[in-house]
């Protein structure tokens, strides 16, 4: 099995337990995306990281209602994007699906590359839908390796779109439960995020 098809399956299904423990009244609280309040970053985080994920496996663009659908307004919305996940990660277990490169309709990249910056998104996105929910996102050390050298691969780029703040200062000893950070909460810092941030 592709060590990255783990990691990914790891993060999905974290996040869809994440999902499962939104309450209907914190769809307005804020997150710590200040742009997004939780309603609209969980329609971000289902559209590319459910979604997103399984077109890009296939090479299908994503279709347009999607990028407009109020996914947090729906019945059963959280079950619906834990279905989704699961066919977005089984599409990646096709080995065509890592084969040369993905069509982003701007640019085109690896598929491994793609893969994990949609890894990245699953779990950074998720962490602040869970922390705006009360929530924690776990993940395991080998994921949270995986996601420092994602962000600290494309952290600049990600700056030059507004898709990152500028990185939170950890200190020597700033994680979120008071001891030495952890590389998730590293990957998290550099990605203009504070692990510990509270609403």
């Amino acid at each position: 099995m592709n060590e990255l098809h783990v990691h990914m399956k790891e993060c999905a299904a974290e996040a869809a337990r994440v999902a499962r423990g939104v309450r209907p009244g914190q769809l307005g609280d804020p997150t710590p995306c200040s742009e997004f309040d939780v309603r609209k970053l969980i329609n971000h985080w289902v559209l590319y990281t459910s979604h997103g994920l399984e077109h890009r496996a296939l090479r299908t663009p994503i279709p347009e209602e999607l990028t407009e659908r109020d996914f947090a307004a729906e019945e059963g919305w959280a079950e619906a994007y834990a279905a989704q996940l699961d066919r977005a990660v089984a599409a990646w277990s096709d080995p065509a699906a890592w084969e040369g490169e993905v069509d982003l309709g701007f640019a085109a990249s690896p598929a491994g590359t793609i893969a994990e910056l949609i890894i990245k998104e699953t779990a950074v996105h998720g962490w602040d839908v869970a922390r705006a929910t009360g929530q924690e996102f776990r993940v395991s050390p080998e994921v949270g390796e995986l996601l420092l050298k994602v962000v600290e691969e494309n952290a600049e780029m990600y700056r030059q779109y507004d898709g990152f703040a500028d990185p939170v200062d950890l200190g020597t000893d700033a994680g979120a439960g008071g001891g030495t950070a952890t590389a998730f909460e590293r990957a998290l810092a550099l990605s203009g995020r504070d692990p510990r941030w509270t609403p």
